[in-house]
């Protein structure tokens, strides 16, 4: 609860630190999310920022143009950029990216947010 950066939003909670140039991020996914949309304007449509993080409850995809990798609770991953999650309700992870590709990746997210009416 002390971590610095906060989102409150229907479809994600989530709270953010940088360290030492990554972003360790805890977040929880109450609902279904396919945020897929979110990355419009990105290379391919796609996250390009690389993801490590483990899975503390629930359920998170990531798909690739070739294919899809799914993880459970306990489960580590590593999601290489060009993917697209897919997050099941209840669902909560801790993940860490590097800040500057996450930076770039939020920018155009947020964007795409503000447009949508769906960070409000």
């Amino acid at each position: 609860m002390t971590t610095p950066v906060a989102v409150d939003l229907p479809q994600i909670q989530g709270r953010y630190a940088d360290l030492d140039g990554y972003t360790v991020g805890f977040e929880a996914f109450p609902e279904d999310a396919d945020p897929a949309p979110l990355f419009k304007g990105l290379p391919d449509d796609r996250c390009q920022c690389p993801h490590w993080g483990i899975v503390q409850s629930g359920q998170v995809t990531f798909r690739w143009a070739d294919h899809e990798e799914t993880y459970m609770t306990g489960d580590a991953y590593y999601a290489a950029p060009g993917h697209l999650p897919l997050i099941a309700a209840g669902t909560s992870v801790v993940e860490f990216s590097p800040s500057d590709k996450l930076g770039e990746t939020m920018a155009v997210v947020e964007g795409n947010l503000a447009m949508s009416g769906g960070g409000r």
